[in-house]
This record gives structure tokens, C-alpha cells and sequence, in this order.
């Protein structure tokens, strides 16, 4: 695909690849040019971020020529990128990563690192970089930090640029350069974040570029030492499997093992509508399904660090426990509306922060104690205090489950008893028993069993359709959505189950839009619609097949695996009709559930990963 001197405003969603370390992201175009960035956490406040406003929002971009031809791809079980130009008979390559090192955990480098490098003739290049800190608010100080080195710096960030590329100071607190390269030539520039008070005791360095390109090879070993844990059958669709764990692992913060759900905000569910939301936080619900996603493939100590997650975030306590949190468990999430920033292709208004943090969803309490349930399996019994912990979950869920709720679409509309949320609530006192008798823990199983089967009587009577034999979204009515298709994972109903598989193909009749599924068809307080959800196209893959019925869960699983762009990456939707990607980007709970259906076509064992972990 040929690419042009300026890049055209607001690419589509799929011209993006994704660059992280654990610890914030990055994302970067077809163009060469990195439009979303945050630093030094998923959370932050943006210093690149014209992917939401074109002309304030600020950029690094790396230009080929116009009309030069990019194919682009990660580097085999990594998350480092390379993009090819091809321009004539003159070939250059652009290597995009964050530095990945042993102990980053605690001691991330916080740098960006761009690496051109020319392959065959010569080819030129013209480099911007646009700093725009607090999206896109602040214009910042820009000077000189030794040779080829530059400090920007404004409101509480830093931004140290540095490398072998004669970068020269604009005239609009910005850098640029432009540069030709030969055969086997490479040129490196970094960023690295720093706090501001430190820009003037910054120590020279004299080595930027065989720093940066030591940093390349460590970076590439820490990715495959890592995918090495990832176990996938070789024979399709088992490939794919390794690209979203990847993905995942990308999403996860690393000091706390908090997983986010996107490191964006606000790209839309319909271009130019309201529908447009914050997603840089850790999600209860996701966090767990992506642990399921990773255990299942072979990458099970994630699991670990989200259930102490929970546990610290709540402060040992169920009444404490909501559904999302910061990535450092920050609790107060408050949902702004930035309106300096003019939106993805005028999508407004852009927020930040989410005001589902204060929502009801009962379904977190059934995920917790599903969490613990499939970590015993694993060999994690719970210890006392942390079984403690859950008995006040299983206690909460009791005392609460005949509550409304928001539900797992934290619909913005009147409260409304969803069925998926009374299963979870049933889920967790079925888990709790479970763990009980598993491990002789102290429980008052007598009343436990008492509650669940009442809750499974009423769910059972209330929450279904009787004439036609199949599940309800919510008591009352006729109407199905997707969140049904996850029933089989609690147990309450079987897979194959008569009234499961009624179920199914009713949600595929109804809820069917050019081959994907949508949430659902009912009011739910937003003006507009959205595009298909790709993560419950998936879910019906995976119900397919679990059924039996691998021919049909096949085709669902081209037809969504075809909504990936050319590295491999999935949004949150897909708009058949206009063939473009929308919502946050890259999705992890399309990823998690592509996993899931991938695995299940596969017919996989569940692997036992080796011991060790590299952050």
C-alpha cells in the first residue's frame, strides 16, 4: 500500500500497530508516523496523540517518500515491528519498539526507539517530532542535551530525545531532520520519559547508538524467551494464538500485573457518535478473562499477579471491590470530558477516565471465585487470608444478587436483572463450595448449598424463555444478547445442553450483522449504534464448537478473524458495511476470546508451562 508525503488525516484504525513494554504503548501507522502515545504509564496523559485531534495532538512520524509501497510485520514472537518501504529500487526498513530488559518490571528504561535502516539503493527520509504533552494542551520547552540530544519538557513530563540523527529545533517547539540512507546503514533515535527537574542533570551520553542497538537485541531475546511459554498447535488456527498472547502480555502493567482492557480512549463504536469512552484501566472482568486466555496457552503466572491485584486493590475487603481500577489501583476514575480535542474523524466527546468505576455489575463476584476455582487447578490452593477474602465475596454476591445491575455492557440506561449477572452471582457460591470441599476450608456449606440451588430455581424459572426453551438477557423479557454465550463457562448449563444450544441459534438469528454478532439490540441509554463486537462473534465460535458443530464455528472464525488488520491486531468492533475497525484498539477482550475460540477449534489439552518468568 503506497504511502504519501504527509500522512492523511485520521488513518483508518487498522493503519495502526502496536509498541509496548508492560508499562505504557505506543501506536504507530502505515505512514511512519507514532500518533498515540502515552508516558509513562497506559494512563498518562498523551504526549503524541493526534490520532484524537489531527491538528493539536502532536506526532513523531519517520516519512518515506511519496508514493512508496510499506508492508509491514513483527518480528517473529515479538512485539518489536518493522515496516518496509519500498520506493523504486530503493528499499529501507523502520524498526519500531520499547526497550524490554530483565528486572523491567521495577526498572523499566521508559524508551521508545526508532531504528531506520536502509536495505537496498538510497532512500530519504523526512523526520518530525511534535511533541504535545497533556492532550495536546501544552507546547513544550524544547532545547538542547548534548550532541544529537534534546530535552522537551512541560507540566510534569520529559521527553529525552536522543540518538545518531542531526535533529535541528522548528520554529513550533518541535525537531526535525531529513535523512538519505544506504545499504546496511542504520540511524537510531530515542525517547525516553523523564521527570522535568531532571532535565538539567542529565549526563551526556556518547554512545546512543550502540546503546540502542544493544537495547534491539535484548528487547527481541526478552520477547521470545517470553512466547517461548506460549503452547499452540501448529496447524491453523493455532498460529494466530501466539499474536494475541502477545498482544495481551503488552496490555499488562507490569509493578502490579494489572491488565487493561486498550491503551486508548475514546476511538469510537460509531464514527462521528457519543459512544466513544476510556479504556486504559483495569477491567475485573477482563483482567480474569485474559488470565483464563494466557492460562489456557500455556502463560499461567499472569493469573497470579491479578488475583493479588484484586485482593490489594480491595483492601482484603468485598465491600470495597469495584469494577475497574487505575493500573495502580487507584480507585477514583472520574469521567472528563476533554474538550480541546476535536475526536477521531470528529467522533466527541473524547473522555478520560470512566464513570463505570461507580457502577453495580454483579458479575464480578461469580468471576472472582471462577478465577480462584480455575487457579486450584493449577495447583494454587487459598491460603487463609485470601480465603477469607472470598468468603466475603461469596457472602456479597448472596446479600446482592437479587439487586438490578449495570451488567457486563455497563449499559447507561435503568438497572435491569440480567441473567449472565445472576449466574455469576450463582457461580460464585457454587465456586466457594467447591473450594470448600477441595481444601476442608472452614464454610457454612449447609446455607451455601441452600442459596445456590434457590438462585439456580429462580434464575431457571425467571431467566428463560419457557415456550421456546432458551435463555433470556433479563428477566421479564423475550430478548437474548451476546454475555448468554458465556453461560457454559460457569457450569450452570452444559454446552450442549438442549436449551444452550436453542440458546445459540437464537443469538446467531437475532443478533447476526453480516456474519458478526452484536451485543445486542435492545435500548441501553446512547444515542447511535455501534459496530459488531468481535470478542462475542468469537464466544460464538467457541459455543459452536464446544457443541459439536466445528463446520459452522469455522466459518464464524474466518469470517472474524478476517476483521484483523495486516499484523495481526483486533479492535474492539468491526463495521461490515463500511469494512473499517472501530472502538479502542488493540482490544484485549477480542484477543482474550480469540484465544479462547482458537483453542477450542484446536481441541487443545491444556498445556503446563515451564516455571520462571521474565519480568
Amino acid at each position: 500500500m503506497g504511502v504519501g508525503r504527509r500522512a492523511q488525516p485520521y488513518p483508518p484504525i487498522a493503519d495502526y500497530a502496536l509498541i509496548g513494554d508492560c508499562h505504557s504503548a505506543a501506536l504507530v501507522s502505515r505512514a511512519g508516523s507514532i500518533d498515540w502515545c502515552c508516558l509513562p504509564r497506559f494512563d498518562s496523559d498523551s504526549c503524541f496523540g493526534r490520532l484524537l485531534d489531527w491538528q493539536h495532538g502532536g506526532y513523531f512520524a519517520i516519512t518515506p517518500p511519496p508514493g512508496a509501497q510499506a508492508r509491514r510485520e513483527y518480528l517473529t514472537d515479538t512485539l518489536v515491528l518493522t515496516t518496509m518501504y519500498r520506493h523504486g529500487r530503493n528499499e529501507a526498513r523502520i524498526i519500531d519498539f520499547f526497550s524490554m530488559r530483565i528486572g523491567g518490571r521495577q526498572k523499566p528504561r521508559r524508551e521508545l526507539v526508532r531504528i531506520i535502516e536502509g536495505v537496498r539503493g538510497h532512500m530519504q527520509f523526512d523526520i518530525s517530532i511534535v511533541p504535545r504533552l497533556d492532550y495536546g494542551d501544552v507546547k513544550p520547552w524544547v532545547f538542547p542535551s548534548g550532541d544529537h540530544a534534546f530535552f522537551a519538557v512541560g507540566s510534569n513530563a520529559g521527553l529525552r530525545i536522543f540518538g545518531d540523527v542531526p535533529l535541528q529545533p522548528g520554529a513550533d517547539h518541535c525537531l526535525q531532520a531529513v535523512v538519505r540512507v544506504r545499504p546496511k546503514q542504520r540511524l537510531h533515535i530515542g525517547l525516553q520519559f523523564w521527570r522535568p527537574e531532571k532535565a538539567h542533570t542529565f549526563p551526556q551520553r556518547r554512545t546512543a547508538r550502540a546503546e540502542l542497538d544493544a537495547h534491539f537485541r535484548e528487547t527481541v531475546r526478552w520477547w521470545r524467551k517470553w512466547a517461548q511459554r506460549i503452547v499452540y498447535a501448529d496447524a491453523p488456527p493455532g498460529p494466530g494464538i501466539l499474536r494475541s498472547a502477545v498482544t495481551l502480555k503488552a496490555l499488562t502493567f507490569a509493578p502490579t500485573g494489572a491488565i487493561i482492557a486498550a491503551p486508548t480512549t475514546s476511538l469510537p463504536e460509531h464514527a462521528g457518535g457519543e459512544r466513544n469512552w476510556d479504556y486504559r484501566y483495569c477491567w475485573i472482568r477482563d483482567s480474569i478473562f485474559t488470565c483464563w486466555a494466557l492460562t489456557n496457552s500455556g502463560a499461567a503466572a499472569e493469573a497470579e499477579g491479578v488475583r493479588h491485584f484484586i485482593q490489594r486493590t480491595a483492601a482484603g475487603n468485598a465491600d470495597e471491590l469495584q469494577v475497574l481500577y487505575a493500573v495502580d489501583g487507584k480507585r477514583r476514575l472520574p469521567e472528563v470530558i476533554l474538550s480541546n480535542l476535536a475526536g477521531w474523524r470528529g467522533s466527541r466527546p473524547v473522555r478520560i477516565g470512566n464513570a463505570a468505576e461507580r457502577q453495580f455489575q454483579a458479575d464480578m463476584y461469580g468471576l472472582v471465585l471462577e478465577l480462584s476455582w480455575r487457579g486450584s487447578a493449577q495447583g494454587h490452593e487459598p491460603k487463609a487470608v485470601y480465603w477469607s477474602f472470598l468468603c466475603q465475596i461469596i457472602e456479597a454476591a448472596i446479600s446482592r444478587w437479587s439487586c438490578a445491575d449495570r451488567g457486563i455492557w455497563e449499559i447507561r440506561s435503568r438497572p435491569l436483572h440480567f441473567v449472565h449477572s445472576k449466574v455469576m452471582c450463582w457461580a460464585a457460591v457454587n465456586r466457594g463450595i467447591g473450594l470448600a470441599q477441595k481444601y476442608q476450608l472452614e464454610a457454612p456449606l449447609v446455607r451455601w448449598r441452600e442459596v445456590r440451588d434457590a438462585m439456580r430455581s429462580e434464575i431457571e424459572r425467571r431467566g428463560m424463555d419457557h415456550r421456546r426453551g432458551i435463555f433470556v438477557r433479563n428477566y421479564g423479557s423475550r430478548d437474548v444478547d451476546a454475555a448468554l454465550l458465556l453461560l457454559p463457562l460457569t457450569d450452570f448449563v452444559a454446552y450442549d445442553d438442549e436449551r444452550m444450544v436453542r440458546t445459540t441459534d437464537v443469538i446467531r438469528k437475532n443478533l447476526t450483522r453480516d456474519g458478526l454478532l452484536l451485543r445486542y439490540r435492545s435500548e441501553d441509554g446512547l444515542r447511535g449504534h455501534e459496530g459488531a463486537f468481535l470478542a462475542c462473534t468469537f464466544w460464538l465460535v467457541e459455543c459452536l464448537a464446544r457443541q459439536g458443530r466445528r463446520h459452522e464455528a469455522r466459518r464464524v472464525f474466518r469470517r472474524a478473524c478476517a476483521c484483523a488488520n495486516d499484523v495481526g491486531l483486533f479492535a474492539e468492533q468491526f463495521s461490515r458495511s463500511a469494512r473499517h475497525m472501530l472502538g479502542n484498539f488493540p482490544q484485549g477482550l477480542t484477543h482474550l476470546a480469540h484465544i479462547n475460540a482458537a483453542l477450542a477449534l484446536c481441541d487443545a489439552p491444556m498445556p503446563q508451562p515451564p516455571p520462571g518468568h521474565p519480568l
